[in-house]
């Protein structure tokens, strides 16, 4: 239940924040200009914009052929979803007051200057960097982010480490839901029903399940047997790895893509982040940090002319005879992912002089009760509570054991 709280904290605090000097920041105009580059937009509550006028945005004035308050609404969700992913590094442990401050700050001080750097005509833009739905602004902000935090509070109990998911049917029917709304949030990126958006569409899908396949096939060689969270997760990274070019490149280039980024994203989650020695709870850097840099980069190499003409005429990959795409998209992931890094656990630090980041032992120990009054199975927290009692509070005898066995008898 605190995992669920943080998230909806995170979506609701984001609607205020973005409602009130988010989207302006992010995409209305300029106020803060360096050597002709532009940094961050106007931080004007949206009510004071033209509604009533169709989209223009950023310090060129696009235009797209929909109701202003449409792209904002669209946008918005960008926004909301992206420090609900740094949930899922820092769960079972963060400290629920702190998370109050933490993640609108967040929305404002992180997410809106990337956004308006890679979305709307900022100085990443300038240098003809694209992101075309989110792979650097929400994925690698979200997976940096969430290296920086989970460093930041420390790692779990070794209780909580060792306890298995909770429940995979339920994670199934989420993963279902996220994978066929990403379907919206690409295609969406196009600002129109337009044919860029159903390639788009196509390339996600397409990039999405080679990531899944290989996966699998990386996890049965590695662990002899295939699994359902090892295929969601391969999902995930190619998700995340077709996201900034999208609507860019041809079914072909999605298929590289996927092969690539579930190779890499694997190998991050096996073999860089042990030797991170950070507990990210649910390989949220492994998969949308590492999968927005792969991504980030093959946007650069993959910029298909041809395909590219329907959404940014002009633009061209490596290897269709342009190097500095590559280059520029090398610059951008230095920027986003250093700028999320350092901001992030500057944050955090910031927070920490207020409020602590970490709960305190006990109520770790005790969990959702402790820190909501409210839990999910209260007859079994109850006998846990009354076990730990009786074993006098001693964090070695709180029986997880013995609930995950008797949950498991149940099922």
């Amino acid at each position: 239940m605190n995992t669920a709280m943080m998230v909806l904290y995170s979506f609701t605090s984001a609607v205020v924040v973005w409602m009130l000097l988010g989207y302006g920041l992010s995409f209305y105009s300029s106020s803060i200009t360096l050597n002709g580059f532009h940094l961050l937009g106007l931080p004007l509550p949206v009510w004071y914009l033209p509604f009533l006028n169709q989209t223009v945005y950023g310090p060129s004035n696009t235009g797209l052929n929909i109701p202003l308050y449409t792209f904002i609404m669209f946008q918005f969700a960008f926004a909301a979803i992206t420090p609900a992913l740094i949930v899922g590094a820092i769960v079972e442990r963060f400290n629920f007051k702190a998370w109050l401050l933490y993640s609108p700050l967040w929305v404002i001080l992180v997410y809106s200057p990337v956004a308006y750097w890679m979305f709307a005509g900022g100085w990443l833009n300038q240098l003809h960097a694209v992101d075309y739905a989110g792979g650097y602004v929400i994925h690698m902000t979200a997976g940096f982010a969430a290296l920086a935090l989970a460093g930041a509070v420390g790692p779990r109990r070794a209780q909580e480490m060792r306890v298995e998911a909770h429940n995979l049917l339920v994670v199934m029917i989420g993963f279902g839901l996220d994978w066929v709304g990403w379907n919206g949030f690409n295609g969406g990126a196009a600002g129109g029903a337009t044919l860029d958006a159903a390639l788009a569409i196509l390339n996600t899908n397409f990039a999405a399940a080679a990531a899944a396949m290989v996966w699998m096939a990386l996890d049965m060689r590695k662990f002899k047997r295939a699994s359902f969270v090892g295929m969601a997760s391969g999902a995930f990274s190619g998700l995340v790895g077709i996201t900034p070019m999208a609507g860019l490149v041809n079914p072909g280039e999605a298929l590289l893509t996927g092969l690539l980024a579930g190779t890499l994203c694997w190998s991050a989650m096996y073999k860089l982040l042990p030797v991170l020695r950070v507990d990210d709870a649910l390989g949220v850097f492994p998969i949308h940090g590492v999968g927005g840099v792969v991504g980030g980069l093959l946007t650069g190499l993959f910029i298909d002319p041809a395909v590219a003409s329907l959404y940014l005429p002009g633009y061209r990959g490596a290897l269709f005879g342009d190097p500095w795409q590559l280059w520029v998209q090398g610059i951008a992931v230095i920027a986003v992912a250093g700028y999320s890094l350092a901001a992030s656990y500057l944050l955090a630090k910031v927070v920490k002089l207020i409020v602590p980041l970490r709960l305190s032992e006990e109520e770790i120990r005790r969990g959702d009760m402790a820190v909501h009054g409210e839990t999910a199975y209260s007859g079994l927290a109850e006998e846990a509570f009354s076990g730990e009692r009786e074993g006098e509070g001693k964090d070695e005898e709180f029986p997880m054991e013995s609930m995950k066995e008797r949950t498991s008898g149940e099922t």
